[in-house]
């Protein structure tokens, strides 16, 4: 109740739910930039959930924890965008979150129930073996790779909008230009 998202166009959906981002990530960023250090505290980044011990390193596509009642399931990295450049101001703030693999993650509600902030997260089954670090870094640090396509096209919950993405790069041959996403032009 109460949870909203800018343009829903972009944001959120059954695949985009829920927003995690990593509570030590924010020691990081506060270290990297002590002029905003203020800045830096959840819910800056928009997420739902801020927990320590699971990161993108260790939670993998497809991820199904239990949460309270709730099963959820991760289906794909946070994408940043240019709003974090003006929230944090600074100018490429979504580009160094990209860059870094600190960009969290998202899930779908498999089954829905009561939670609460305190109740842990139970990590139910692995169905891939493709982290979320993996992940972005196929999507945005790497040159085109098919074989690396057809490999997260393969983990199991991928998001239906990465599935899609993928699935045009492998058509085409290029990756897509992501500076209106980075920076809004």
């Amino acid at each position: 109740d109460g949870d909203e998202q800018a343009e829903k166009k972009i944001h959120g959906g059954p695949d985009r739910a829920l927003c995690h981002y990593p509570r030590e990530h924010y020691a990081d960023w506060m270290r990297e930039f002590p002029q905003q250090a203020e800045r830096f505290c959840a819910p800056a980044f928009g997420e739902n959930l801020s927990t320590t011990g699971l990161t993108e390193q260790n939670v993998y596509i497809g991820d199904i924890f239990r949460w309270g009642e709730a099963l959820i399931q991760v289906t794909q990295p946070r994408s940043p965008c240019f709003k974090l450049n003006f929230h944090f101001a600074i100018g490429d703030m979504a580009q160094l979150v990209q860059n870094s693999g600190k960009t969290g993650w998202l899930y779908r509600v498999i089954a829905g129930g009561q939670v609460s902030s305190d109740a842990p997260l139970e990590l139910v089954s692995r169905l891939s073996d493709v982290s979320v670090h993996e992940a972005g870094a196929i999507a945005w640090q790497m040159p085109f790779d098919d074989d690396q396509y057809h490999r997260l096209l393969s983990a199991a919950g991928l998001s239906v909008s990465w599935s899609r993405t993928l699935q045009k790069r492998r058509l085409s041959g290029k990756i897509e230009d992501s500076s209106r996403r980075l920076w809004g032009k």
